[in-house]
């Protein structure tokens, strides 16, 4: 039975994948969880193992070419379903014309070359579906339709539950080059606006543009950014597309609701200035502030699960582990690997793993299953020198926390009974939350749970 390997999807917001190295060739033989093949993608270079057992018989996906994810790049044992004929079975010569075809039956009565119609009719295949599921699809079907301005509801979905494939719109698009469909505009845009002189996506790939009738405002030229003499104009790379789309994504889907707090870092701060010389020198990595916020997420998180959940349709989904996702910055862009099961980390534990994602974030070494599966995520743009930010939320969570830079600031405090002025080490924390599900009681628990465990820190370092 034929095996199809596929292109894995490397996280939430990787849409595509390069085969930089095949480890087996066609003829050899690849045991179940073998390395099969080397894959890059701008956040992650990994090796892929053979999902089942068997001998290769076709690649499909040449060293160095990119493609999307799920594309079938490789087949085990036999054809795959589906495939064209093998082409030694195609080449085959045929000693003579065979029986039924030297007996073909009588042309149809029709004109040897009639004129082609100025519009034909759609196919049965391509009438409007009757249910907006037909138009669930991937994030790469939709860009191609928004691309080639086609309308997904004329188009016969033959993947599972009816969704439309890829290989179902490459199908739609050169049935409609050869002029055997007509179908009505693409029904993103309202029916009554004119079509304007250079179509430009509705919505990127991976958001769902708003039914007919909705609030989405027409496309308007103006609305383009003006290129003025000696400008430079260059395409988004993959990693910004992306990143552009999985945001649109997460505003469109969660409603975003923030709050924030000001913390009092000063005790933290002066303990890591005490035992960062001994702390390095002992664990073998430097001892930053992201550890100490890291425990202390976990701890409220804990204590308030609804931050730790996730909504599945009408369902919410609460987590039974933290998966706590770290923002890292890279050269031009940002990648999110995560820490499993970070509730059980020492600060130690957590210091290291902390360390050692981020080092392999940078330097493209990140597996596949180190930016999957977050549960709740930290940015920390106060190493920049942010003072605050409110940042989107990492789908399909329902929470993110910002850390603003610790700065010295005047504050009042009462001291042996009095009012006085006084430096300390203050940051603010700002949290981003999906209103769906969590309201701002729960946040500012979480928050006052998260300020006193660090203003209250406890935990030995080592």
């Amino acid at each position: 039975m034929a095996t199809e390997i596929v292109m894995p999807q490397m996280g939430e917001s990787i849409a595509e994948g390069t085969v930089t190295k095949w480890l087996k060739q066609v003829g050899e033989r690849v045991e179940r969880d073998e390395p099969l093949l080397e894959i890059s993608t701008d956040k992650v270079d990994t090796v892929i193992p053979s999902s089942e057992g068997g001998t290769i018989t076709e690649i499909r996906v040449k060293e160095g070419e990119t493609v999307p994810i799920h594309t079938v790049i490789a087949v085990l044992d036999g054809p795959a379903r589906g495939a064209a004929p093998a082409p030694v079975a195609a080449a085959a010569p045929a000693p003579s014309p065979p029986a039924p075809v030297a007996a073909a039956p009588a042309p149809r009565p029709v004109a040897p070359s009639p004129p082609a119609p100025a519009a034909p009719a759609p196919t049965a295949s391509y009438a409007p579906a009757a249910t907006p599921a037909r138009l669930l699809t991937s994030p790469l079907v939709k860009r191609m339709a928004r691309e080639e301005s086609v309308d997904l509801r004329y188009v016969a979905g033959t993947g599972a539950g009816g969704r439309v494939t890829r290989r179902d719109i490459l199908h739609f698009i050169e049935e409609r080059k050869a002029g055997r469909v007509a179908v009505p505009a693409p029904g993103y845009a309202p029916h009554t606006a004119p079509a304007p002189p250079a179509p430009r996506p509705a919505a990127p790939a991976g958001f769902a543009a708003p039914p007919s009738g909705g609030h989405a405002p027409a496309p308007n030229a103006s609305w383009e950014a003006q290129v003025f003499p000696g400008d430079r104009v260059e395409p988004m790379n993959q990693m910004r597309r992306l990143i552009s789309q999985h945001m649109q994504y997460s505003k469109h889907t969660s409603p975003h609701v923030y709050t924030m707090f000001e913390f009092d870092m000063t005790n933290i701060v002066q303990l890591r200035a005490r035992e960062k010389a001994g702390f390095e020198k002992q664990a073998g990595v430097k001892l930053t502030y992201m550890p100490f916020v890291a425990r202390a997420v976990c701890y409220a998180l804990k204590r308030n699960p609804l931050l730790n959940a996730s909504v599945r349709g009408e369902e919410i989904v609460f987590h039974d582990h933290v998966n706590l996702g770290i923002a890292v910055a890279l050269e031009n862009g940002l990648i999110v690997p995560v820490v499993k099961q970070a509730e059980e980390k020492s600060f130690l534990g957590m210091a290291k793993s902390l360390a050692d994602l981020a080092e392999r974030a940078r330097s493209k070494r990140l597996t596949i299953d180190d930016i999957q599966g977050g549960t709740f995520t930290i940015t920390n743009p106060g190493v920049f020198g942010s003072l605050i930010g409110f940042a989107v939320i990492n789908q399909p969570q329902v929470g993110i926390l910002d850390m603003g830079a610790i700065v010295k600031r005047p504050v009042v405090m009462e001291l042996e009974g009095s009012d006085a002025i006084v430096v300390r080490h203050m940051q603010l924390m700002s949290i981003s939350y999906d209103h769906r599900i969590v309201d701002g009681a729960t946040t500012d628990h979480f928050m006052n749970d998260l300020r006193d465990y660090l203003r209250g820190w406890s935990e030995p370092l080592l």
